[in-house]
């Protein structure tokens, strides 16, 4: 059992329409992954630790998050049943990203500062893509990384478990099990005790 204190999840990617040609593989990973990391994401919630929704903005520069949600919630998009699944709650942040990276041009890393983490739970969508471009950057800035190896997809299972080969060796990162992360309880900071809605931040 792992035990993380002052640690930050960070979902990337999930909010995702996932509508691209050859996108059926990867909708049936995200699936499959998507009820073990909204349990994982409900974990943290009671935790009191925070819960960072790290999003592609899909080129739409004048987009904010609740467009993003509501366009990707369409049934007629291939991902609308993960992101039903993994929709934000009103405490979580939202932090739009331009390109791969969840720290590439982003208020990512003040916010983590903001809140004290030196932990990021990283996970969602895809493994080796986002998930590892965000996991080297966390690495780059002294954060621990951790990427639970069942609460990630990929096109192909292969690039999974040769990314998370990677995080571990390179990154010195850890992936255990979702099932086999805990989050010590922290006290709520001032920004997270207010009861304002889902921010963007």
């Amino acid at each position: 059992m792992m035990l993380l204190r002052s640690a930050a999840l960070l979902l990337v990617d999930v909010i995702n329409d996932l509508d691209f040609p050859g996108s059926a593989p990867l909708v049936r990973e995200a699936l499959r992954m998507s009820g073990r990391l909204a349990r994982l994401a409900e974990r943290a919630r009671q935790a009191g630790v925070p819960v960072v929704y790290v999003n592609d903005n899909f080129g739409r520069w004048q987009s904010d998050w609740r467009k993003v949600v509501d366009r990707c919630l369409r049934e007629d998009a291939p991902g609308h049943r993960v992101v039903e699944r993994l929709r934000p709650a009103p405490e979580d942040y939202f932090v739009l990203k331009p390109k791969h990276s969840g720290f590439y041009s982003t208020t990512l890393d003040l916010l983590l500062r903001y809140l004290g983490v030196r932990t990021v739970v990283i996970a969602g969508i895809a493994t080796d893509i986002c998930i590892f471009f965000t996991a080297n950057d966390a690495y780059m800035r002294d954060y621990s990384v951790v990427v639970p190896r069942d609460c990630v997809a990929a096109n192909t299972r292969r690039k999974t478990v040769f990314t998370l080969a990677q995080i571990r060796e390179v990154l010195k990162g850890a992936t255990p099990p979702s099932a086999g992360i805990r989050f010590a309880a922290r006290r709520r900071t001032a920004a997270r005790g207010s009861r304002s809605r889902a921010r963007l931040v």
